[in-house]
């Protein structure tokens, strides 16, 4: 720890926090000391700037240049920062560089002033907007109808300024009211009078620095990038180095006054050049530890040249998953699958289609951008416009990975041209003419295209076909391959000693603010491999009782119950919000853009059933894979924690955490339950694996103790040899002095009739023996029989005794 309290280095783990209003920086400071009692080294908090009010999460920054003042503001900041610091814990924030939120325009004094004086606004330069279309005016798709709808319904005010209205940005000059919505008007241009006459309000817009359209048309209107389809987070351009400045200063300020110890960096596939951006925040930070948020697709490797320790952890969760999942349930869910569509599908086939789905319509805008951006001599060479979007949006479908990083990646853009020629052929010449024109490095054409394979990649792979292809579900997680199904202990064991030689100090996860299910229930639902059949009959005696009429979606919806099911008195209601949000976001037999009544009225009436006529056969189902599902949960855990990187636990996770996608893993955390339970462990206390979560609490804080505090045994990784008929239930690794030995596929185990003869081969410790942390038992080494070492655990973590 430097002399102003600040940390230098890596964190040895780390506790994620997602501030809000009900959970502001105050509320963090007092669970400070709960997190050293728990064993966590770093604090990590969700993003802190100034975001729109009421926000949830924070990723809709409309000031970068504050802390929230609704999260605690400065003092509040400060006051985290004492506790923290007296808790003897670094710190590592969220930040958002790639957009702002611009829901509302006067709580974003940048958009703002935009909006009021176009292209003369001083931050007319922040924003990623093509102001050559449209005539020099930001567009607006947020009507509910067309223009003339919406003027002759009066719904449209222009006034003069009204008292209060002159601090807003630096406008004053008069505003436009669209229901809640406020716009400024430019100098000059306000009415005498507050008026909805259509003439009128019609001659007003038609002077103002931006243009109102209806929401339906945004992909013909967007005329500023956009994050991912979400019209209310307007791209910033940091790659400005002014822009860089201005969005920066609150974050450079942190670290000139040693209150932070690290970052997060959200989206840097959405940036002009992540690369550089880092460079650049490296030398403003100090060189502070960074993470990226980056999607690795399988086999994909981290840019090496990036000045970060790593991604969040996406791959560690999708390698820890499926080294879980049994291989033997592929062939049947995969038939199961099949006859609930009645048709064959293979995950390739269902991600094209949802990305070609995505290019066509949410990403549109972006599309027609990069069409214009062509160089005129290049497009003079290229079809009309119709053939040219239906080109580029089958290159974009077919891109394999989320971006690549020029001059680095064109292999990948030379497979997205041999699959979409092959795809289509009849576009084959122009598929290879883009292809070539989006691998040529520095030009703008090609730097759009990077920035739009990755929402398309992401809305169409995580929020379409993760929807759509429900045979297990627990693989279908943020950066897994929905065509792999199982990783082999060997596979495993190599992919951790990658991440130890090449980046020892990303992090790892298992559950985040972004997971679509949390650890335990994905861990519940791994059971499903091992006894696929016995899933197969109870979704058919549940769909009996009730079903939506998509055979898929009530596999998913059906996995959902089962895997979050417990005696929460929330659960219907959470349920009911998961089941709308999956059916829309996956856009079967509903939307959000287009929403089916009829529809939505049979996904909530399955919801209904589960808790009505169904639930016998539910409470049955969980009853036989609740108890496997925690050991897949303690085995998970336990790898991740001593596993290679470093390991963040997610807000509560430390307890059996049974939350679904987004807002469900926001809900609040009991933090005087966990100290309480917490220091019932710390006074010998030896808890059952029951509904308590106690045991995955003793896993939690003795393995993030051992990383903290004994550090020196975490120096390496070396896979453990397990032998015996029942060996391939069992992983083991040393990392230096810290053992990890875990159960996999305890079903099969059980069937099996147990550890039996196995054993796991242990080093032996001349003149020593080696403590379970977990139970305080000790062994001496060699051939260590399973059956004894893990009697009241299906884990344990083994340190040198003394």
């Amino acid at each position: 720890m430097r002399a102003d309290g600040s940390r230098r280095g890596a964190p040895r783990s780390t506790y994620r926090l997602q501030t809000r209003a009900s959970f502001d920086l105050d509320a963090a400071a007092e669970v400070a000391p709960y997190l050293h009692a728990l064993g966590v080294d770093w604090a990590y908090l969700s993003p802190i700037l100034q975001a729109a009010a009421g926000s949830e999460h924070g990723y809709d920054v409309v000031d970068p240049t504050r802390v929230d003042q609704e999260r605690g503001g400065k003092a509040g900041l400060d006051r985290f920062v004492a506790a923290a610091r007296a808790a003897k814990l670094g710190i590592l924030v969220d930040i958002v560089p790639n957009h702002q939120g611009v829901a509302d325009p006067s709580e974003n004094p940048w958009w703002w002033d935009v909006l009021a004086a176009g292209r003369a606004s001083r931050y007319a330069s922040a924003f990623d907007i093509d102001w050559e279309v449209g005539g020099g005016r930001v567009r607006l798709p947020v009507l509910g109808g067309e223009l003339d709808e919406v003027l002759g319904r009066g719904e449209i005010e222009v006034s003069p300024p009204r008292a209060g209205e002159e601090g807003v940005g630096e406008g004053g000059s008069g505003t436009a009211r669209y229901f809640d919505l406020v716009l400024p008007l430019a100098a000059g241009t306000a009415p005498l009078h507050a008026t909805t006459d259509p003439t009128a309000v019609r001659d007003v817009l038609a002077r103002q620095h931006w243009e109102l359209g209806f929401w339906r048309r945004d992909a013909d209107l967007l005329n500023y990038r956009r994050f991912f389809t979400v019209t209310s987070l307007a791209g910033v351009r940091v790659e400005d180095p002014e822009v860089f400045a201005w969005s920066h200063a609150e974050v450079a300020r942190w670290f000139r006054e040693g209150l932070v110890d690290g970052l997060r960096i959200d989206h840097p596939d959405g940036l002009a050049d992540p690369g550089g951006y880092l460079d650049v925040l490296a030398e403003t930070t100090g060189g502070a530890y960074t993470l990226v948020e980056k999607i690795l697709e399988p086999g994909e490797a981290l840019p090496g040249w990036w000045r970060t320790d790593g991604t969040t952890g996406y791959d560690a969760l999708g390698e820890i998953d499926r080294v879980l999942t049994d291989p033997g349930g592929e062939a049947p869910l995969n038939d199961l699958d099949r006859a609930l569509r009645g048709a064959p599908a293979d995950a390739a086939s269902l991600i094209a289609t949802a990305k070609r789905e995505v290019a066509d319509t949410s990403q549109a805008a972006e599309v027609g951008r990069m069409m214009r951006v062509l160089p005129a001599a290049d497009r003079a060479d290229l079809p009309e416009d119709a053939t040219l979007r239906d080109a580029l949006a089958e290159l974009l479908t077919w891109f394999p990975v989320y971006r690549s990083y020029l001059p680095a990646g064109t292999d990948h853009m030379d497979h997205a041209v041999r699959a979409a020629s092959a795809a289509r052929p009849d576009l084959a010449e122009t598929i290879a003419a883009l292809g070539r024109l989006a691998a040529e490095a520095g030009t703008e054409f090609s730097r759009r295209f990077m920035q739009t394979t990755g929402p398309v990649m992401a809305k169409g792979v995580e929020d379409r076909a993760f929807y759509r292809y429900p045979r297990l579900t627990s693989l279908n997680e943020v950066g897994g391959d929905l065509a792999a199904f199982a990783l082999t202990p060997d596979g495993f064991h190599e992919a951790l000693a990658r991440r130890e030689a090449s980046w020892p100090q990303a992090m790892t996860t298992l559950t985040t603010h972004d997971t679509k299910r949390s650890e335990d229930v994905r861990a519940r639902l791994a059971v499903l491999a091992e006894t696929p059949d016995r899933w197969r009959a109870t979704l058919d005696e549940l769909r009996g009782v009730a079903s939506t009429g998509d055979g898929p979606l009530d596999d998913l919806l059906w996995q959902a119950v089962v895997g979050a099911w417990s005696d929460d008195p929330a659960l219907r209601e959470r349920l009911h919000a998961y089941a709308e949000k999956a059916a829309r976001e996956g856009g079967v037999g509903t939307s959000w853009e287009d929403p089916d009544g009829a529809f939505e009225e049979r996904i909530h009436a399955l919801v209904d059933a589960a808790f009505g006529p169904a639930r016998p056969v539910v409470e049955g189902y969980v009853a036989e894979i609740v108890a496997p599902g925690r050991v897949n949960s303690l085995s998970a855990k336990l790898l991740q924690l001593l596993g290679p990187g470093t390991p963040d636990v997610y807000q509560g996770t430390e307890l059996w955490d049974l939350s679904l996608v987004d807002p469900d893993n926001r809900r609040p955390v009991d933090y005087a339950a966990r100290r309480a339970l917490l220091s019932r462990l710390d006074g010998g206390w030896m808890p059952q694996v029951d509904d308590s979560g106690a045991a995955k609490l003793l896993l939690v804080s003795r393995a993030l103790r051992v990383r903290r505090d004994r550090p020196e045994l975490l120096t390496r990784y070396t896979p453990l040899e397990t032998v015996g008929a029942a060996s391939a239930h069992a992983l083991a690794f040393d990392r230096g002095g810290a053992i990890a030995v875990a159960t996999r596929l305890p079903v099969g185990l059980a069937a099996h009739g147990g550890w039996g003869d196995a054993a796991v081969l242990l080093p032996r410790r001349v003149g020593g023996a080696w403590r379970d942390e977990l139970t305080g038992r000790t062994v001496t080494g060699g051939a260590t029989l399973l059956a004894e070492l893990l009697a009241q655990y299906p884990v344990a973590i083994l340190t040198p005794q003394g």
